[in-house]
């Protein structure tokens, strides 16, 4: 298995110029980073973990200056979202942003992608969260032409451009590798139309394997499985090992620097007896 962790970089803990290294230094190979653009003061939807909702939801930093950042400071890690909330995204303005991220870092940009939950949140961008799941989906296939066309345009129900160019192109070819997240049918699917990887959130992993079962029956078995935010137990990472998992993202806290590193040491630790 690989290993690389997803966090929270804010305003409050380890910056990103100082977190790539740590974690290439230790051995992971990727750092994939929450998005929220903003939390707004009226909250009616539920935090999915229950309670209070986290202070890190109100201090993200934007996710591609922060990967932008941390590649200027790395040589091989993995970038990714983890995940980009496209149902509030502009595609055309997404699509540069992560093609510039994979340019400036030699190709190492990932796209992890997912519909949200925050209704509130999805709101002020102007999105109606009932139709969230239908509008990234036509978002991601006009970033995905956005990409790969020199001449792209898309006319779908909610998106709709006509022939235009954008550049830069991703240095990955055909594309940077998508990863999923959800844990429905309809998530399944997405995989199976455009993602790399499934990349499930918040499953114990004792009922990964059914959820795995259930992810194969609809993409079959070209996607990778990533688990995002995953537990660092010797339990969870020997079911992990049996099942096939690519990579484990350890949930990294966030906390100041030398906090961090000290965690840092202890997720490799955990690591290194299945690398």
């Amino acid at each position: 298995m690989k290993f690389g962790v997803s966090t929270f970089v804010t305003d409050e803990g380890i910056g990103p110029a100082e977190l790539g290294p740590a974690l290439e230094a230790r051995g992971f190979d990727a750092l994939f980073l929450a998005e929220h653009t903003h939390i707004p003061v009226a909250r009616e939807t539920p935090y999915p973990a229950g309670g209070d909702l986290p202070r890190v939801y109100y201090r993200t930093l934007d996710p591609f200056v922060a990967l932008g950042a941390a590649a200027a400071v790395t040589r091989e890690l993995l970038l990714g979202t983890g995940i980009a909330l496209v149902a509030q995204r502009d595609p055309i303005i997404t699509a540069k942003e992560v093609a510039t991220l994979d340019r400036i870092s030699g190709g190492r940009a990932v796209f992890g992608v997912g519909a949200g939950w925050n209704r509130e949140e999805m709101r002020s961008h102007g999105t109606d969260p009932g139709e969230r799941g239908r509008l990234m989906d036509e978002r991601i296939r006009a970033i995905i032409r956005l990409w790969t066309e020199d001449t792209a345009e898309f006319h779908g129900d909610l998106v709709d451009f006509d022939p235009v160019f954008c550049w830069p192109k991703p240095v990955q070819r055909p594309r940077p590798p998508i990863y999923v997240g959800g844990g429905s049918d309809r998530a399944f699917a997405r995989v199976a139309e455009y993602g790399a990887a499934w990349m499930p959130s918040g499953v114990h992993p004792k009922e990964l394997a059914g959820q795995i079962d259930r992810m194969r029956q609809v993409a079959g078995d070209r996607p990778d499985v990533v688990v995002y935010a995953a537990p660092h137990d010797r339990e969870a990472l020997d079911i992990y090992a049996r099942l096939g998992v690519e990579r484990v993202l350890f949930y990294l806290p966030t906390q100041p620097e030398d906090q961090t590193l000290s965690t840092l040491d202890e997720l490799a630790e955990a690591a290194s007896a299945y690398r």
